[in-house]
């Protein structure tokens, strides 16, 4: 089931909303203030997060930027506000859809479930980032986050995580992986693949299994799985 988050100030919309989401099958979570929002999506796995602008704490516009720092995470803004400014602000920050009220609730289902049926479940843009659900992976900087807080990696440990995810659902095996991470004049054991998806695997024990894992094929390698 898809977990959507409403964030939302005012109790009767948030509460019609959800009503009809869940009829619609979605599992749905309210808040009605920006910084409960913000510590509710960092501590849980949503799917599509429908943000009002006028939020107390911090406003929609702030809460959205602070959500695409840490996640891909599809956003629909709500808002009272017909101003094409506003709208044009949303849009640029890396909302997906903007809604203005009053809207019909069966509008607003409609427009949820078009926007998870176009979302990709990873971006590779012109910066360099990669989301993955909660994990951004800044090939460019060379720095990986889960849950907005940085990961310590060894240089190799991040060179073969940044190989992967590079290349999401292919398989590679130790051999090939060597050849194109360590290099080909490297004279160790394969074993050190192994102990770097090991280790690997313990740093991002916090990524929710339904993003994304990396994945052992018996006999075959190694594979950075998404869903597609």
């Amino acid at each position: 089931m898809q977990k959507l988050l409403i964030v939302e100030d005012e109790e009767a919309i948030a509460r019609v909303l959800g009503s009809y989401l869940k009829k619609a099958g979605f599992d749905v979570i309210s808040c009605m203030d920006g910084i409960t929002a913000l510590q509710t999506f960092q501590g849980d796995t949503f799917d599509l997060v429908l943000l009002d602008i006028m939020l107390p704490g911090i406003d929609g516009f702030e809460l959205l930027g602070r959500i695409r720092e840490i996640s891909a995470c599809p956003v629909i803004m709500l808002t009272a506000r017909d101003l094409m400014d506003d709208r044009l602000e949303g849009l640029n920050s890396g909302a997906d859809d903007y809604m203005i009220k009053p809207f019909v609730p069966d509008e607003v289902v409609a427009r949820v479930k078009a926007v998870l049926r176009r979302r990709p479940v990873y971006d590779d843009d012109r910066t360099g980032r990669q989301h993955f659900g909660h994990l951004l992976i800044d090939s460019r900087a060379k720095r990986v986050f889960l849950r907005g807080q940085e990961l310590a990696l060894s240089p190799r440990d991040l060179d073969v995580l940044l190989f992967l995810s590079s290349r999401p659902n292919r398989v590679f095996t130790r051999e090939q992986l060597i050849e194109e991470v360590w290099g080909f004049d490297y004279e160790g054991s394969d074993r050190a693949v192994d102990l770097s998806i090991k280790r690997l695997r313990k740093l991002l024990a916090g990524w929710p299994p339904e993003q994304g894992e990396i994945r052992t094929l018996r006999g075959s390698g190694y594979s950075f799985c998404i869903e597609s």
